[in-house]
């Protein structure tokens, strides 16, 4: 429990929250256990409550009538899943499963809202997260609509290092999960084989390395310059 009320406590922000609503919010919480592979929700499905990521990943995608999948964002530790179900009651937009084996914790719809509606300041949290979700929706949309290909690998890998990022020295950050050309060809909307000319030729020009089999930005900067429409 006490791991559950730091995750609310750093994914909620304190600013404005007090420490004693932080403590009821994570008595609310589930703790779970998914195994690697299991499909946490689907799209369509009825909107019951959110998930918090205390370990593993999860990814967010969704499957075309031909059953194309789309993978839509990978999320860590620190990230909510499924919160817009705490506010519009509506079924699932996604289908989320366990890329690993991850902790959970489940915050139920109808506990929450009886909570939030005793504790306005909640619901003020609440749409900040889900307005910064929105936000980035809106960039991936944008950077598919206007940017070239390298911009939008360039938006992929800082999307993925905000999620999975360890700085190292002189700047660099190392997206400390295991990527194939395949899933961020998937994410930035293009074909591995056009992605994996665009990311051999940015470890040729040293603005990228591998690292143990894990991606480095040895440039940020350069890359959000790239991703910037």
């Amino acid at each position: 429990m006490a791991e559950i009320q730091k995750f609310l406590q750093n994914s909620f922000s304190l600013e404005g929250l007090s420490s004693d609503l932080a403590e009821q919010l994570s008595s609310l919480a589930r703790p779970m256990k998914v195994a690697a592979g299991t499909i946490l929700f689907e799209n369509g499905d009825p909107g019951n409550g959110c998930y918090a990521v205390l370990e593993g990943s999860m990814k967010v995608s969704i499957l075309s009538i031909e059953g194309d999948e789309q993978l839509l964002a990978v999320l860590g530790p620190g990230d909510l899943v499924g919160e817009l179900a705490l506010l519009d009651g509506r079924p699932r937009s996604a289908t989320v499963s366990a890329l690993k084996a991850a902790q959970l914790a489940f915050i139920d719809k109808a506990a929450f809202e009886r909570f939030a509606d005793e504790n306005p300041a909640v619901y003020r949290h609440m749409l900040s997260i889900v307005g910064k979700r929105l936000r980035q929706a809106n960039d991936v949309l944008a950077a598919r609509s206007f940017l070239p290909l390298p911009g939008r690998v360039a938006q992929t890998l800082l999307q993925l290092s905000e999620t999975f990022g360890k700085p190292l020295d002189d700047g660099r950050v190392l997206i400390h999960y295991k990527l194939s050309q395949a899933d961020i060809a998937n994410m930035a909307g293009a074909a591995r084989e056009n992605v994996s000319r665009v990311l051999n030729d940015w470890k040729r020009a040293g603005i990228i390395s591998r690292i143990s089999g894990y991606y480095c930005l040895e440039q940020p900067e350069w890359l959000k310059q790239a991703a910037a429409l």
